[in-house]
């Protein structure tokens, strides 16, 4: 057998210097400053030092390099003046454009998609997560053996259990990766059955599904936390969350929901990713609700709104991207305006008044607090909209049937005469059901 193995940022080591090389593209409307943070909150994430950042304006990418002459000279220079051990590309690169830079710097090059899944890597908490993970970089290594490996020209003769005549080790080792995600593709099968018999049984008791969605370090986790008391890990770091984690909470009008705290999206995530991490978003396409978290203080806000609805659109939840409307949604969305904390006096009052004139926003700080009360509101009249009023009389010797209602419903008035209680309660479609099931089995 060959061996393989992939190639990691560990062989760097942690803390190992680091270049960060941004192109920037005239088709894409982002703030060079911020995708320069967030270039470096990417490489810090894995423990990487940034020593310096630099960003080129690239208006035809060359297949060589992806830069032009100039500016890889200046990525090399840069890369020697700092002692940097890697340069990090904020981009998708060829296997050939990466070779390439790696002679002219003479350094190791990662691009931003080996950055992501380095990260993912290390992150995976679950079974579950560490299958994905594995699966997407096995997607994404098998494209650079030809630049990875340094066994590729031997050539194996037809003897053993292995090899073909004349099979070269480039050809075994593809085929023992295909092999391989082959037999990860098989095991998350399972996981997704396995989930969907869960879900199934969530469905049949039924408790309505909130999930939450956003940009990575957009304070999902933290709203998650503030909302569950649960300690899910919630950093100022991105992709702090990667497997999903689900609490119940309680609202007003409902004593049940069941909250899915999801992995964060970023721009330019890596298609294997997106593939691999299909069997866990599915969570947020069984939502009853999605959950749209927003960090309303980036400057690129709003681009980072259209690369969380495209993504959901890649796992057939999101928006039609031709239309660039709701339509396709299974579920409705609720946009998030989080750290209101971080804006100005007249910014957070401008955002606050607009959130006030629409129906599909609301603003909070999920790390003070702010606004909470009336999202838990909100929330609930959403999962609440096909609920009705129903006109009860109940005796007052059925204490537990009283209780019912007040845990499973939302109470609006009630009178009392010498025996019985009547009321008028609001009541879901699934909460209604099972209060007749209840009453006609006499408990």
């Amino acid at each position: 057998m060959s061996g393989f193995q992939r190639e990691t940022v560990d062989e760097v080591t942690r803390g190992a210097r680091a270049v960060i090389a941004l192109p920037e593209r005239s088709d894409v409307l982002r703030d060079t400053e911020a995708r320069l943070d967030e270039a470096a909150g990417l490489a810090a994430a894995i423990g990487l030092d940034v020593v310096d950042r630099l960003s080129f304006r690239v208006r035809q990418p060359k297949p060589a390099t992806l830069f032009g002459s100039g500016q890889v000279e200046q990525i090399a220079t840069a890369a020697r003046m700092a002692e940097a051990e890697l340069v990090v590309v904020d981009a998708m690169l060829t296997p050939v454009q990466q070779q390439n830079l790696e002679k002219a710097c003479e350094a190791k090059v990662i691009d931003r998609t080996g950055l992501i899944l380095e990260i993912f890597g290390e992150r995976a908490a679950t079974a579950e997560g560490r299958l994905q993970v594995e699966l997407a970089h096995l997607d994404y290594q098998a494209g650079r053996l030809v630049r990875s490996w340094t066994h590729l020209e031997r050539q194996r003769g037809g003897f053993g259990f292995l090899g073909g005549p004349g099979e070269t080790q480039i050809e075994a080792d593809r085929r023992l990766i295909r092999d391989r995600m082959a037999k990860l593709r098989r095991e998350l099968e399972q996981v997704k059955k396995t989930r969907g018999l869960h879900r199934a049984r969530r469905e049949r008791a039924p408790w309505p599904v909130v999930a939450l969605v956003g940009y990575t370090n957009a304070g999902k986790s933290t709203l998650f936390n503030r909302l569950t008391g649960a300690d899910v890990m919630a950093e100022n770091l991105l992709f702090a969350t990667l497997d999903p984690t689900m609490r119940q909470i309680a609202l007003p009008g409902l004593d049940k929901v069941i909250l899915s705290d999801t992995v964060g999206f970023v721009s330019d995530l890596p298609t294997q990713l997106v593939a691999a991490f299909r069997a866990t978003l599915e969570e947020v396409t069984a939502a009853d609700l999605i959950l749209h978290v927003r960090d309303i203080a980036h400057p690129d806000s709003e681009a980072q709104r259209g690369d969380v609805l495209a993504v959901l659109g890649e796992i057939g939840v999101g928006p039609n991207a031709e239309r660039g409307d709701l339509d396709a949604l299974p579920a409705p969305i609720l946009e998030i305006w989080n750290k209101l904390d971080m804006l100005d006096g007249e910014d957070k009052e401008r955002l606050m008044a607009e959130a006030e004139r629409r129906d599909d926003v609301a603003a909070i700080s999920a790390l003070t607090g702010e606004g909470l009360e009336s999202l838990l509101r909100t929330v609930a009249d959403r999962l609440l909209a096909g609920a009705e009023v129903h006109h009860l009389t109940v005796s007052l010797a059925d204490g537990a049937a009283l209780a019912w209602l007040h845990e499973h419903g939302e109470v609006l008035q009630q009178t009392v005469d010498a025996e019985t209680m009547a009321l008028d309660v609001r009541l879901s479609p699934s909460e209604w059901d099972r209060f007749q099931v209840r009453a006609a089995a006499g408990r």
